[in-house]
């Protein structure tokens, strides 16, 4: 399939980019940018990344469906921010909203990357979240052990795709527009 000819029926999916943003070669950029039904949770300040703030941006991007429903693409700290709104902040009628969200790359807060540079992430929730979930998992993250995103997959019930030496699943990855990952989304139609 090229690219942009996944077809969707969810009205909306929400991206929520990793810590600093991506670059214009993310595979979530090019999403954004092929399709429409992309939106992006923006996130005010990176350099203060907080889950609080996170979890507030995406209740506001949620609450902007209306009541279309809504899948979630989350990488790196945007899957922590996906669990925490879900686990932590969110109301019942947000998440009813939620037809599913694939997590890619889950971070380990314990990396000293998050020591210094992200906040509030260090408790990660790990019992069931209340929608369907793909956690997607490279076995060579940078910034995270295999073990711990299997072990975070399975806390959450959620199905675990290893995708083999692939990094941080980021625009270094070179996986381009990554139509794996889509055909993984379009799963929770």
């Amino acid at each position: 399939m090229g690219n942009g000819e996944i077809t969707m029926n969810t009205k909306r999916a929400c991206l929520l980019l990793g810590y600093g943003s991506s670059g214009p070669n993310h595979w979530q950029n090019r999403w954004e940018a092929a399709d429409p039904i992309f939106v992006r949770v923006p996130m005010p300040d990176w350099k203060t990344a907080a889950y609080d703030t996170g979890c507030k941006m995406l209740d506001k991007v949620i609450a902007a469906a209306g009541k279309e429903r809504v899948v979630l693409a989350a990488h790196s700290l945007g899957s922590l921010v996906t669990v925490f709104w879900a686990m932590r902040y969110a109301s019942a009628a947000q998440l009813s909203k939620v037809a599913g969200a694939l997590l890619v790359a889950v971070p380990n807060p314990e990396k000293l990357f998050f020591a210094n540079e992200a906040h509030g992430f260090a408790d990660i929730p790990m019992a069931p979240l209340p929608f369907p979930t793909i956690t997607v998992a490279s076995t060579n993250d940078p910034f995270a052990e295999i073990e711990f995103v299997q072990r975070c997959a399975n806390a959450w019930a959620s199905r675990f795709v290893e995708i083999g030496p692939c990094g941080h699943i980021d625009e270094q990855s070179g996986l381009g527009a990554w139509e794996a990952g889509r055909e993984l989304l379009a799963e929770f139609d």
